[in-house]
């Protein structure tokens, strides 16, 4: 009856690696984030070439760049998602106890590069985030967390991912980067509620936030001034959020045509937080629509294959990875038409990044890794083992 509802994948012996990895793995989950990519090096086309020429480089010096690192990140993702439930895990872990290391010592070694927040370390050659690689790992590890608090005698799982989550979003805040610690807390809660979440706790979450926020607002020039921007009806022409809404407005339905939009001469960060300002006004509302529609494909196929999922640490960790995937992109859209308050966050595999994109590739592996087919076995063993251990 098991297999009848849920289907399987059984699994053949002396089976390679790599047969058993394609016969199981989410191909149009796959193809999704290659064809996200795809565009990414499109738009880089069209929005890096003004800052390179700024910057004295050649035309498609971050082009070239980007496509380094996006093969990094893609090899990233093949590999992450070969991986047993069990290798995510312990890598999550692992990786989140060195990209918490590194946010630690951000303040004593790492720079702003006059952007007004500490959260790169300078190699010489590039810049790592150590937030960016952070996410995938607190994920994997708020997981297993809550997944052993469903176990026979098992620790106080939740209360220790509150514990941590309290952790990282203050070293986040102190950066100051709002963004990430607000993006850290969402994959929290949406875990937390999967893992069967009392309801009062998730209202007393959801006041400290608010109580923290007025905090944030009273002592932090750097939040007020995001915020009051945010709240005021009109919008300054002249600041990045100006250009970009006026991008969008120019682009219409099918765009200016390719190469003949201006925001790319106006912003410093066309090619990366407003990424989809310069696809808006170039190619319009059609491209802009199709990218939409890739990232809610991949979030909503990873959430169906994980209904199936009887292991609570597949499921927790799974539905947290996708939702958070889905959400970063959700906030940079949302921050290039003034649907939320400005942020600093890339569009995951489209906008130019190194940190990003290699995280963004270990993340989404990840989440290939967890929502691949295999044999669930009957709810009586699954409840066996647990008394068993």
């Amino acid at each position: 009856m098991t297999e009848m509802v849920y289907g399987t994948a059984p699994i053949r012996a002396g089976e390679p690696v790599l047969p058993r990895w394609w016969r199981t793995v989410d191909k149009w989950a796959m193809s999704f984030v290659l064809i996200l990519f795809g565009v990414g090096m499109l738009l880089g086309l069209a929005a890096s070439p003004p800052l390179a020429e700024k910057n004295g480089f050649p035309p498609f010096y971050y082009v070239e760049r980007q496509a380094v690192f996006g093969g990094l990140a893609l090899c990233a993702m093949l590999v992450c998602s070969m991986l047993s439930p069990t290798m995510v895990r312990r890598l999550g872990v692992i990786g989140c106890g060195a990209a918490l290391l590194g946010l630690v010592l951000l303040p004593v070694f790492g720079t702003d590069f006059g952007k007004g927040a500490v959260r790169w370390y300078s190699l010489g050659f590039g810049s790592v985030q150590p937030s960016e690689f952070l996410k995938p790992g607190f994920i994997i590890l708020t997981a297993w967390l809550m997944a052993a608090a469903q176990e026979v005698e098992g620790p106080p799982g939740k209360t220790m991912s509150l514990a941590l989550a309290v952790i990282v979003v203050a070293f986040l805040a102190l950066q100051p980067d709002f963004g990430q610690a607000a993006l850290i807390l969402f994959a929290w809660g949406v875990m937390y509620f999967v893992a069967g979440a009392p309801f009062m706790v998730l209202v007393a979450v959801a006041g400290g936030v608010v109580f923290a926020g007025t905090i944030a607002y009273e002592n932090s020039e750097h939040f007020a001034r995001r915020i009051d921007g945010f709240l005021n009806p009109e919008i300054d022409p002249r600041t990045q959020l100006g250009y970009a809404t006026n991008a969008i407005r120019e682009g219409g339905f099918f765009g200016v045509g390719v190469g003949e939009g201006q925001v790319k001469w106006s912003l410093p960060d066309a090619h990366t937080d407003f990424i989809i300002a310069v696809a808006a006004e170039e190619y319009g509302l059609v491209l802009v629509a199709v990218i939409i529609a890739l990232y809610c494909a991949i979030v909503i196929r990873s959430l169906f294959r994980l209904l199936k999922e009887r292991d609570p640490f597949i499921r927790i960790a799974g539905t947290g990875l996708a939702c958070t995937f889905g959400v970063q992109a959700l906030i940079n859209m949302g921050v290039a038409v003034k649907l939320l308050p400005a942020k600093g966050m890339t569009l995951p595999f489209v906008s130019y990044g190194g940190s990003s994109l290699i995280a963004g590739g270990i993340m989404v592996g990840m989440l290939l890794a967890l929502t691949r087919n295999r044999p669930q076995g009957e709810i009586t063993d699954l409840l066996r083992r647990r008394t068993r251990e």
